[in-house]
């Protein structure tokens, strides 16, 4: 199947009052390859519907109380095209992340989902390499070629290092996977939780190793939230560590992965 921007879809989860909204917005509507755009919130405020309507998106409330997964997953399902990209309100896309995802799908026989690289963003500035960037990077080089997009091993043994793939650099082919694609319950590690779970199915992550998003770091953002809880997020590392390995290893790996949350702290 060949896909065009036609068959695709971003979908903004907005939150509260984001002061990055409108950018994220702008940087969708700046797309070589234009698709459709729409909005989905549990948390409806005048701000929300005024950017909705300045930027003519249709808005979806969701009436159930807010939590991550359901937001993502409630997004995800008001998005009726064949691709479906969970835009995150305080991130950014460069103008050819949609051109090049396409791209990706339509050289590979039987994609799942395709995810790039990214930059971060800090203090409004685009920062393309750090420590935690350079690992990420370093945990995706297999991927890199295209003949090992469709290789279970080697994406499985990419994840049980840590969660590589970062979340709004996804792109997801609905007909592959299911109705709600998160489960609910984890706080930060939801989406490491969704990889390992479609990294056994049969078929390709396809991987564009330019980064063409923005990741933004700041301390309003939700994985900045979770962190500075204290409680939330080692233990949930843990157990996805312990999908991939004997809880020595398990032990041994979460010591240094712990320390990679500094990383997403100001």
């Amino acid at each position: 199947m060949k896909y065009s921007e036609n068959d695709h879809t971003f979908a903004i989860c907005a939150y509260k009052e984001s002061p990055y909204l409108e950018k994220c917005i702008k940087s969708l509507l700046a797309q070589d390859k234009k698709s459709r755009i729409i909005m989905a919130t549990s948390t409806p405020n005048d701000f929300i519907k005024e950017m909705s309507k300045k930027y003519n998106i249709e808005l979806f409330v969701n009436d159930a109380k807010p939590n991550i997964a359901g937001d993502w997953n409630y997004a995800y399902g008001k998005a009726q095209t064949k691709l479906v990209t969970i835009a995150h309100q305080d991130d950014i896309y460069d103008k050819d992340y949609l051109a090049l995802v396409i791209e990706a799908f339509n050289k590979s026989k039987n994609p799942i989902i395709a995810h790039t690289t990214y930059y971060e963003i800090r203090d409004n500035k685009k920062v393309y390499s750090n420590r935690l960037l350079k690992i990420k990077k370093l945990m995706l080089m297999p991927l890199i070629p295209r003949f090992t997009w469709k290789s279970k091993f080697l994406r499985r043994r990419t994840l049980s290092l840590g969660c590589a793939i970062c979340c709004p650099s996804v792109t997801y082919v609905r007909d592959r996977l299911p109705k709600e694609p998160f489960e609910v319950g984890n706080k930060a590690d939801l989406d490491w939780q969704a990889w390992e779970k479609y990294s056994k199915l049969k078929g390709e992550f396809c991987y564009i190793s330019k980064p063409v998003m923005g990741h933004r770091v700041h301390e309003e953002s939700e994985t900045s939230n979770v962190i500075g809880e204290g409680s939330g997020r080692t233990p949930e590392d843990y157990e996805m560590y312990r999908k991939f390995w004997p809880k020595p290893v398990a032990d041994f790996l979460i010591k240094f992965y712990a320390k990679g949350q500094n990383s997403n702290t100001l």
